[in-house]
């Protein structure tokens, strides 16, 4: 499969920051706090077996667009989420809040294999 793009998540200066370079047009970066993504977590976790697109999360926990979905690439990325047709996902296991986190905390400290 061919990207579109070079995508990297990182923490800069304690503030986590997913970092993007297109094929065409500018790089870019956007952060996410820790609540976010904590919440995107445990909104997905909620919905169980259901699939959701990231426009319903972000409407179910009511934050900044840009938030809710470096949260969910980086989910994606590391396989909490899986696509499920379309647009749609669903979270890889029951446990998608711990797994969230899992793979927060191994980011945050530098895991090998992690960054």
């Amino acid at each position: 499969m061919t990207t579109d793009r070079d995508e990297t998540f990182a923490f800069v200066d304690g503030v986590f920051t997913r970092r993007v370079v297109p094929r065409r047009g500018e790089p870019y970066e956007h952060t996410c706090t820790e609540q976010v993504y904590k919440d995107v977590a445990y909104g997905i976790e909620q919905l169980g077996a259901a699939t959701f697109t990231g426009e319903m999360v972000r409407d179910r926990i009511d934050a900044p667009s840009t938030q809710v979905f470096t949260a969910l690439a980086f989910l994606k990325e590391r396989g909490c989420i899986v696509p499920a047709h379309g647009r749609r996902h669903r979270a890889a296991s029951d446990f998608a809040y711990e797994d969230a986190l899992i793979e927060w905390h191994a980011l945050r400290e530098g895991a090998p294999g992690s960054g």
